[in-house]
């Protein structure tokens, strides 16, 4: 059987229709969804970016060695496995992180195509006569990306050109030239829907034809209030744009795929790598960029993500509620897949919970940015069971705790009626940390369950 798995950015599962957003068009995705298994229970390990791909393609989390970096010598990465069972590997992206100076996240693939433009990528060196679409203190950081953006921007003409666009039709034609392999792998990689947000005009009229005032396309990450209301409805108009743009060209790729004849032979995947608060709990963007010694919350917004399979072999239109990360996906498809998942990882295969021929794979999800072991530093880890969240901040912070399932927004802090869950959710944490091989350090900072523990 062949695999394509697609990982996007920043996309927010509960503004896809397939997880009962009833506003945001994601007709491709939807119907991906109601053709295989959409899961409930995916929370991001490593985060933000980088150490999110690393987790996705290595099933070994780095939230506790090296974050945000390249891969490390002795992980083995999907790619690598899957070459190893005879797959030809393809890697196809418009991710300029990913080829950073540095970085190795196309190790092992037979072949890979860097789609170029995207944000601040140093790519276009022709002079442009750009304006901002807003009051440039209401952007994040423009300094260091407004101007090599705006010399990319200005070179798209049709929708065509646009980086998400070319990285699915650059895979389509992928698939039209490689369709005789006995089995591929195909790893798609789009940065959208990362900010700026500022697709063709067709897309941001469909949820706010004409709107007249700032355009906010990449809003500053900070407290809530900088932007007016009318603002901010705007700047989620330009991200859910930016979604149904991205969706038109998944549901082109799935055409494909079924026009090619390949759809009773290939496995699809789908995944984004965290969420973005638009003003939820006080927040406008991820992660904070204000103070880092005092992190923000990892609440549903960003911490809880998207992940859609569907294969000839799994279930149709079935919600699995097993607790998963981005590490579990590599052995969960590889066993799909028909092949061994590894048992050097981290990883842990879910398939057998979802098909319901075994228990969860795991009972607790951890959401964490690299571990700092300095107390004055704010670091925040979500530690989630399925139903209950545990955000944590050791000794710089007190804890919150949130009944998921009757408190999907998580406003309601339910600690002092319920410190015993508090507790056991911080004990398997501990655990856990020991489990991955985290230093003595590493635990004892993260031992406390609040400042007067």
């Amino acid at each position: 059987m062949n695999l394509i798995l697609i990982v996007c950015d920043t996309l927010r599962r509960d503004y896809l229709g397939c997880y009962g957003n009833d506003w945001v068009q994601s007709p491709s995705l939807d119907a991906l969804s109601a053709e295989g298994v959409t899961f409930d229970s995916c929370y991001v390990g490593s985060f933000p970016t980088i150490p999110m791909r690393h987790d996705l393609m290595c099933s070994n989390y780095v939230f506790h060695t090296t974050g945000w970096a390249p891969i490390a010598p002795g992980n083995t990465a999907l790619q690598q496995r899957l070459a190893s069972h005879g797959y030809v590997t393809q890697f196809i992206t418009d991710h300029a992180q990913l080829y950073r100076p540095g970085m190795n996240y196309h190790i092992g693939f037979a072949g890979f195509e860097w789609i170029r433009g995207h944000i601040a990528d140093s790519w276009s060196t022709q002079p442009v006569d750009f304006e901002a679409p807003c009051d440039l203190e209401k952007l994040r950081g423009p300094e260091s990306w407004l101007e090599p953006w705006s010399r990319n921007y200005c070179r798209r003409e049709t929708e065509r050109d646009w980086p998400s666009p070319q990285t699915f039709a650059t895979a389509i034609e992928w698939l039209e030239r490689n369709r005789s392999h006995e089995r591929f792998y195909l790893f798609i990689d789009t940065f959208d829907v990362h900010e700026p947000w500022l697709p063709p005009r067709h897309y941001i009229d469909m949820y706010n034809p004409g709107y007249g005032g700032d355009e906010v396309i990449y809003p500053r990450y900070d407290f809530a209030g900088y932007l007016s209301d009318d603002e901010l409805h705007h700047a989620r108009c330009l991200y859910a744009a930016s979604i149904t743009m991205m969706d038109r060209w998944i549901g082109r790729l799935v055409e494909k795929v079924q026009d090619l004849g390949l759809w009773d032979d290939t496995a699809i995947a789908f995944i984004s790598d965290h969420g973005w608060y638009h003003g939820e709990h006080g927040y406008i963007g991820k992660h904070t960029v204000l103070d880092r010694s005092k992190g923000w919350q990892f609440y549903d917004e960003v911490a809880r993500i998207p992940l859609l399979m569907r294969a000839p072999n799994l279930p149709r239109g079935v919600t699995s509620h097993a607790l998963c990360q981005p590490v579990d996906v590599a052995p969960t498809l590889m066993e799909l897949l028909g092949l061994d998942a590894p048992a050097d990882t981290h990883g842990r295969s879910v398939l057998k919970a979802l098909t319901g021929s075994g228990p969860n794979a795991r009972e607790i999800a951890v959401t964490a940015p690299k571990i700092n072991t300095d107390p004055a530093v704010r670091t925040y880890n979500a530690i989630n069971d399925g139903r209950w969240t545990l955000q944590h901040a050791a000794a710089a912070a007190e804890p919150e705790l949130y009944d998921t399932a009757e408190d999907p927004a998580q406003q309601q802090d339910l600690i002092a009626a319920h410190a015993d869950v508090a507790e056991r959710l911080h004990e398997q944490y501990l655990d856990y940390l020991a489990e991955l091989g985290c230093t003595e350090e590493q635990i004892d900072s993260r031992r406390p369950l609040g400042p007067s523990s």
